[in-house]
């Protein structure tokens, strides 16, 4: 048996389902075109496939990608058909209702209509049609409507064996091609959705920065602190997943992220005359700025989208020996990503000048933080904040 017999023996019933099946799973524009004309390409040995896709702005199709047979001079890539274009036209305007009833156009029939006794515009768009299919070397044009919308094009080469298309071949393709319309149009409103919640997730990051430096703006002492603790955390928490986390993903790192940005954010209900104190604070003083994280809780807790952030938040200033605020957590009960920003908080105000302590180089900062580690900070933590530093990368 010959390849070219295999093909005959399609079950196309079962490849239009395999298909549907294929394609609702697809959720990019470009990977399901590719996708479909591999498929086409294989089963039915056409030596070239190629859709012309509706533009976003409706104002023009494009060709998007073309899948062949090594050896076939069709181009792969992009090219742009106005609207206006012949082809296009034929079937907006529903002319190929009027020739054929499935709605399949094949170059040979199309050609037999122009001996036709039809309207002479109609036959001067035939003719234009015909122009416009031998440029692309298609032998059969597919239409894909959503609704009626005229969502793209399918067009196909000659077959491989040299034969016509039959009437089978011809029903898959304009079954396969509401599929694709169907599919086409959930991807485009996916990718959509996406571009939509690219734009929010950017809105909200640069209204978490414009929070952050809000904060430095009312604390002299801290400008750039929070840039430098965010860095810090980061490069930490990736160490850690690296080494020993490998179940924390990029949900983590965003919250983290998230977190250490806005992590002094209730320093915004401290009065400025407490933050910015030349010398020790007294005991009241440092009892209500030991207030700031949890009324960094009551200011962020109303925000649906920072519920994973907020233990950073609220539980970067608690000890591992359990002798931190609020809520005196020990060990373990503290959440990683609150244990992560300690470390680069208190690291940048060993590191940076303060009122109320001296400023460390940055090897006696490391030693120091290096001599807490299992008393104030988490020893994992530190461990990797360590190998950092021993790699030049703080």
């Amino acid at each position: 048996m010959t390849k070219y017999q295999k093909i005959a023996n399609i079950d196309y019933k079962k490849e239009l389902e395999s298909a549907a099946k294929s394609m609702i799973l697809v959720h990019e524009p470009d990977i399901l075109i590719k996708m479909v004309l591999r498929r086409i390409v294989q089963k039915v040995q056409v030596n070239h496939a190629t859709i012309l896709l509706q533009h976003r702005d409706k104002d023009a199709y494009l060709i998007r990608v073309s899948h062949k047979h090594p050896g076939v001079k069709m181009f792969t890539g992009f090219a742009r058909i106005d609207k206006d274009n012949p082809l296009i036209r034929f079937f907006t305007q529903h002319q190929d209702k009027q020739i054929f009833d499935d709605g399949a156009l094949v170059y040979e029939e199309l050609k037999k209509t122009l001996e036709k006794n039809i309207k002479p515009e109609l036959k001067q768009l035939i003719a234009q049609v015909i122009e416009q299919m031998e440029v692309l070397e298609a032998i059969v044009c597919i239409p894909s409507y959503f609704r009626a919308d005229l969502l793209g094009m399918l067009l196909l080469g000659k077959k491989n064996n040299g034969k016509k298309f039959n009437k089978q071949e011809l029903n898959f393709f304009l079954a396969l091609s509401s599929e694709v319309a169907m599919a086409m149009r959930n991807a485009q409103l996916f990718k959509a959705l996406e571009l939509e919640l690219d734009k929010e997730h950017r809105l909200f990051m640069n209204t978490t920065i414009a929070l952050a430096a809000a904060i430095e703006a009312k604390d002299r002492y801290t400008h750039g602190h929070t840039a430098r603790v965010t860095d810090l955390s980061l490069e930490i928490a990736k160490k850690l997943i690296k080494k020993r986390y490998k179940a924390l993903g990029p949900k983590f790192l965003q919250d983290l992220h998230i977190a250490s940005l806005l992590h002094d954010i209730g320093k915004i209900g401290i009065p400025e005359n407490i933050l910015n104190k030349e010398g020790p604070l007294d005991d009241k003083e440092k009892k209500r700025m030991e207030e700031h994280p949890l009324v960094g809780v009551n200011i962020l807790q109303f925000i649906n989208e920072l519920a994973d952030c907020l233990a950073g938040v609220k539980y970067h200033h608690e000890r591992y020996d359990g002798n931190g605020y609020p809520e005196g957590l020990k060990g373990d009960q503290i959440p990683l990503i609150a244990a992560i920003i300690a470390v680069a908080d208190t690291f940048d105000a060993m590191t940076t000048e303060r009122p109320y302590r001296r400023v460390l180089n940055k090897d006696d900062a490391v030693q120091e933080i290096m001599s807490l580690s299992g008393k104030q900070f988490d020893p994992q933590v530190t461990a990797v904040f360590f190998q950092l530093y021993q790699e030049g990368r703080i």
